[in-house]
């Protein structure tokens, strides 16, 4: 017998979906049953790729938008593809994020422009343009925001602002858009970090610091993602993800 699948019939647009987190909750949203629209900026073979792995299970259930998300001119585009696509938006998993140092005595108005935009800016103003259609299917928002939006990461300032923005917006959004829409968020701690020395580097300070002594890894955040989909009882809520991280000292 198969099992359900709870997502059936639903429509989840991940932004950021072809790598990383995003594509790892793009996997889980699918199995769950949901057609996927994965949002993409330049990564298009990985986004070309993901597509092929899952429509080899399902064919025609994922549809492939691209667009650089400090344009808000192409927010209403990617709402507009969903609709195309299945005629309804059920998920919105505000996933894509932009996360590089900015030391403070050489951070740039460009930098600030660039992480607020993709961290901040962007998510709040694609969830207002989905806010219409997530009403009318009764749908929720995730977002994924970081430990850090309550713990600064030194050296990253303008980042851990920007998250802490996308923090509140869980809290505001749940507010606004109560009763028809849940939003929530999810916040990962040690979990993938960024290529090269500076990712070896940071690894090797938050591993100690972690009370269950290990890293995680990113099916344990598409895990949280899946369920904050399918619960119906649950809005307003940032769950850390982060083997107890953020309650360390």
């Amino acid at each position: 017998m198969l099992e359900p699948k709870p997502l059936a019939g639903k429509t989840a647009l991940v932004t950021g979906g072809a790598a990383r987190l995003g594509a790892m909750s793009a996997r889980f949203l699918h199995a769950a049953g949901a057609h996927v629209v994965i949002h993409y900026r330049s990564s298009a073979a990985a986004a070309e790729a993901l597509r092929d792995e899952l429509e080899a299970d399902r064919p025609g259930s994922v549809t492939l938008v691209q667009g650089d998300l400090l344009d808000l001119d192409v927010l209403h585009r990617f709402v507009a593809q969903c609709l195309e696509a299945t005629g309804s938006l059920d998920i919105l998993l505000n996933n894509a994020s932009n996360y590089f140092p900015t030391p403070l005595e050489h951070v740039t108005e460009a930098q600030w422009e660039s992480l607020f935009g993709v961290n901040a800016k962007a998510p709040f103003f694609l969830s207002r343009e989905a806010a219409p259609h997530l009403r009318a299917r009764r749908g929720c928002i995730i977002n994924m925001v970081d430990i850090h939006a309550e713990r600064p990461n030194p050296g990253y300032p303008v980042y851990s602002m920007a998250k802490a923005a996308n923090a509140m917006m869980v809290k505001a959004l749940a507010r606004e858009l109560a009763p028809e829409v849940r939003v929530n968020g999810v916040a990962p701690g040690a979990i993938l970090w960024p290529e090269g020395a500076e990712g070896e580097k940071s690894k090797a300070q938050a591993l100690p610091r972690i009370p269950l002594g290990r890293a995680g890894a990113p099916e344990q955040i598409a895990r949280t993602v899946l369920f904050l989909a399918t619960t119906d009882y649950i809005t307003g809520q940032i769950i850390a993800v982060d083997g107890g991280r953020s309650i360390q000292q």
